[in-house]
């Protein structure tokens, strides 16, 4: 094999024989009793979670990035639902709850918007593209190895201004033989509407033909899950003219769930000779949810308030209320999410020069369906207590779970009062890479390419609601004393609060729009819908070395990439109100506004070795995030309107910034790595980010807003007629805003200081300093995050316990529906729990448990109050798999 060749195996080789051993003992027992010729490049691995941990630090050192890295080991036999959660023990990784479940991921401090996920080295587009990836709807069997790349090289594309998490899939022909391997796992939720045993099962067949020179991969899996979240918070307040807050809008929210989540994946790897390689890759991900989502929303006037006692700490904690409105809100939604990526890459080699190709096509498509019946009824008194976050009591006159609240004659009686969101993305690729292997005066390579991006997001919003053709009679509505849906058991019955209450049946609703005759229809709601198309244009020059200062071996890389991004924002004109509809507009005509801007990014990696155990290393680079698509920071304006119970309307109105920069950061990384014993390391990293442009979101009211004037009225702004205006405003911070901070890696056997072999740690602390700046601010960013792994195991069993630990973290509401008016996420301690038996070559068992400890995610306002804010409980999770190699 010639040195070229050589070059480009490094790290893969090593994980083939990775993946090779690990999905299939077998296979490993055979090479480890027939060691592998030079040209085979297979390394032996023992089949353990610390042989895994061995691998990930040979990928960590080798590297000539920051990086950290997961194995299969890891994730396969790790009690994960999806890979966020699996990857949360990589320093610097912290993970967010989306209603409940490991959703997204931010590096060191930077929200998930501002990381780039890529699967093979080329985007995977996100089915749901406002909201940043969503890793949940991806299972972990897609994974064959995962890096989270700190301080990028010259020839990645940019996009993740805190890091790059990239989703490599296996290779058939890093395999010598057919291989079948099939799983099958039963998860239980504590908290599950059915109380069912939900499925999940996999299956993987590789082959080689032609003489090893053909190899196909296929993979599909398929998995159930039943489970539910409840979620108690505040989700307004009244601020006085002595800042002093008092609550005003409780919540509860229910959420019942049912997803369906299907996957593929399929692999074609042509290798006919040792200069040419060509191979095609195909991922499907889709996640089919069927929420069924009850509100009990407790409007307060500040008129019907009387204050129960001095403010404490800025907050009145006691309050009575008298004759208030509830809102009952039964919505049932239909979330369709879906992920697919083609990619065909193609290697050739000749004497010292590689040549290598990528088309690669991605689209994700989401579609949100909601209807929803909202029944109004008076309260004639309540008393509310937030004082203790543990406990709060709210104390309701009124009996919830009593149909006779809800007369034939209410305030708002609703059906159907709902919207459906359809949001589609895609990136058609075209990329070239050379590299010219060198030996001249300590360089060993120089690389160059160029690429070609082109991505396309697109929304529509559309509503359907029964105002379109005038209120119903209440006599053709469904009673609730005969058709009402009990809520109970809401909280766990935890907190002093009403744990019960009677919910409109949505199928009797369906029925009677069906026997009054009538169809509701749907109309398209052009103020809330968008489009965007971006070209950007790339190329790079990039220069790896090897060479000796003082005596001390040098490696590492520099380079620069420079790119050229144009970009196009398509909105809709919209004029008079709908005459069939008050929350839609008309269009009158579209318009697009372009902008174009270049960014050269410079990147220098070094790493030097003091020993044959021991190095340091240096990284400095220029990276950057474009602008963004999300429910808050938004480059296209967009409005959304609701009627309520009192007869007004609240419009949520996004001005958007259509020249919106993109945020750049100057970011240096200093690192000391010692790698004592196999598997065993230390490693600490410092890091610094100098973030410019960073994206503002605010809450204004302009004195007139679409010819209509506003003003404030307490803490609402409003028009003369009463109708409330939720408006914000997007802008580019001026200043810079600088993260800092440190993490330190150490993973420690303990076989030489105990009795019984096979003991062992693997643990992680990350902390970060972020200095202030005049508006940006860092939001799903925890001072402190760390994860202890306690593991043992032998030939035949394991066990596994890791702590998962994250300090607070502020959260604004693009990040979570509950902090409209601030929100700060308590520190939080989750406890996961596995445990596996090895049975044979061929069969083996584990048990995982989630959230042992039953822990809920709490929140308080702010910092200065640290008011109660929201409960949510989720609950612990079970499953027990059995997996079958052949």
């Amino acid at each position: 094999m010639n040195r070229l060749n050589q070059h480009k195996l490094g790290k893969k080789t090593v994980l083939a024989s990775i993946l090779a051993s690990l999905l299939f003992p077998a296979l490993a027992q055979e090479q480890q009793q027939n060691k592998e010729s030079d040209d085979d490049h297979y390394e032996v691995i023992s089949v353990t979670f610390r042989g895994s941990l061995v691998a990930a630090a040979d990928i960590k050192r080798q590297d000539t990035k920051v990086t950290d890295a997961i194995t299969t080991e890891d994730i396969g036999k790790f009690p994960s639902e999806n890979i966020a959660e699996a990857i949360q023990r990589i320093p610097g990784v912290q993970i967010s709850n989306v209603n409940g479940r490991g959703s997204t991921i931010s590096v060191r401090g930077l929200g998930s918007q501002y990381a780039r996920t890529t699967l093979n080295g080329q985007t995977m587009a996100s089915a749901d593209f406002t909201s940043g990836f969503r890793f949940d709807i991806i299972q972990t069997e897609l994974a064959s190895l995962i890096e989270v790349i700190k301080s990028p090289t010259a020839d990645m594309d940019t996009g993740g201004l805190s890091g790059t998490i990239n989703i490599d899939t296996a290779s058939p022909l890093s395999f010598r033989e057919q291989k079948i391997l099939l799983s099958a796992n039963g998860q239980y939720s504590e908290f599950s509407p059915s109380g069912d045993v939900t499925p999940k099962a996999n299956f993987t067949y590789i082959d080689q033909f032609a003489d090893n020179t053909v190899g196909v991969l296929l993979n599909m899996g398929y998995q159930q899950l039943d489970d539910r979240v409840d979620n108690l918070w505040m989700d307004r307040w009244f601020v006085d003219a002595q800042d002093d807050v008092t609550p005003r809008r409780p919540r509860y929210r229910r959420i019942d769930r049912e997803t369906d989540r299907t996957l593929f994946n399929g692999t074609l790897q042509w290798r006919p000779s040792n200069e040419f390689e060509a191979k095609f890759t195909a991922v499907y991900a889709g996640d089919d949810t069927k929420q069924d989502l009850n509100q009990q929303v407790f409007l307060f006037n500040e008129n019907q308030i009387t204050r129960l006692g001095a403010a404490e700490n800025g907050v009145y904690n006691q309050i009575q209320i008298n004759n208030f409105t509830t809102e009952n809100n039964r919505q049932l939604e239909q979330k369709d999410a879906k992920s697919e990526a083609y990619t065909l890459e193609l290697d050739y080699d000749w004497n010292d020069w590689a040549f290598s190709s990528v088309l690669h096509y991605t689209a994700g498509k989401a579609v949100h369906n909601e209807e929803a019946a909202i029944l109004a009824t008076v309260i004639s008194q309540a008393t509310l207590d937030i004082s203790n976050p543990s406990n709060v009591v709210f104390n309701v006159a009124e009996d919830l779970a009593d149909p006779a609240l809800y007369p034939a004659s209410m305030p708002r009686n609703e059906y159907p009062n709902g919207a459906s969101r359809r949001m589609n993305s895609d990136e058609t690729a075209v990329q070239f890479d050379a590299t010219r292997l060198l030996d001249w005066h300590g360089f060993t390579s120089i690389s160059t390419g160029v690429k070609y991006r082109k991505e396309t997001l697109e929304r529509e919003v559309y509503r359907t609601d029964r105002a379109a053709i005038g209120d119903a009679d209440p006599a053709d509505l469904p009673s609730m004393a005969e058709y009402g849906y009990l809520v109970t058991d809401f909280l766990d019955n935890k907190m002093s609060i009403p744990h019960s209450w009677i919910a409109p049946n949505i199928q009797a609703y369906r029925d009677a729009l069906v026997a009054e005759g009538v169809t509701v229809p749907t109309l398209f709601a052009a103020q809330s819908s968008y489009s965007m198309e971006r070209q950007i244009t790339s190329a790079y020059l990039m220069a790896n070395f090897e060479t000796e200062v003082f005596g001390l071996a040098l490696r590492g890389n520099f380079g620069g990439r420079y790119e050229q991004t144009k970009r196009d924002v398509n909105t809709y004109l919209t004029g008079d109100t709908h005459p069939d509809n008050e929350e839609i507009k008309l269009a009158i005509g579209e318009i697009t506004q372009s902008y174009d801007y270049n960014n050269f990014l410079p990147s220098a990696n070094f790493v030097l070795a003091l020993n044959d155990d021991m190095q340091v290393r240096l990284a400095a680079a220029k990276v950057l995030v474009r602008p963004i698509l999300t429910s808050n920071t938004q480059l296209a304006p967009s409005e959304t309107s609701g009627a309520n119970s009192v007869g007004s309307r609240t419009y949520s109105v996004n001005l958007g910034q259509p020249e919106l920069k993109a945020l750049t950061a100057n970011q240096l990384d200093l690192g000391w790595e010692w790698y004592y014993s196999p598997g065993d390391s230390l490693t600490v990293n410092l890091f610094q980010k100098d973030i410019k442009n960073g994206t503002v979101s605010e809450l204004v009211c302009p004195t007139q807003y679409n010819g209509t004037a506003l003003s404030m009225a307490g803490s609402e702004c409003v028009d003369a007629s009463g109708n409330i205006y939720d408006i914000t405003a997007i802008y580019n911070d001026s200043s810079t805003l600088t993260v800092k901070g440190y993490e330190i890696g150490w993973n420690q056997g303990l076989d030489s200081l105990l009795p019984v072999a096979g003991f062992g740690l693997s643990s992680n602390y990350t902390r970060i300093l972020v200095d202030e700046s005049e508006g940006f601010t860092l939001s799903n960013s925890s001072e402190q995050t760390w994860n202890i792994t306690a593991y043992w195991e032998n030939e035949q069993f394991s066990a596994r316990v890791a702590l998962n630990h994250r300090s607070p973290y502020v959260q604004d509401s693009s990040d979570a529906f509950f902090a409209r008016e601030g929100r700060v996420v308590n520190g939080r301690n989750q406890v996961d729990l596995l445990l596996g038996w090895t049975i044979s070559d061929q069969w083996s068992m584990r048990f995982g448990a989630l959230n042992v400890a039953g822990k809920d995610e709490e929140a308080y306002r702010d910092e200065q109050t640290r008011a109660w804010q929201t409960t949510s409980v989720i609950g612990r999770s079970y499953y027990l798999g059995v997996s079958f190699s052949m």
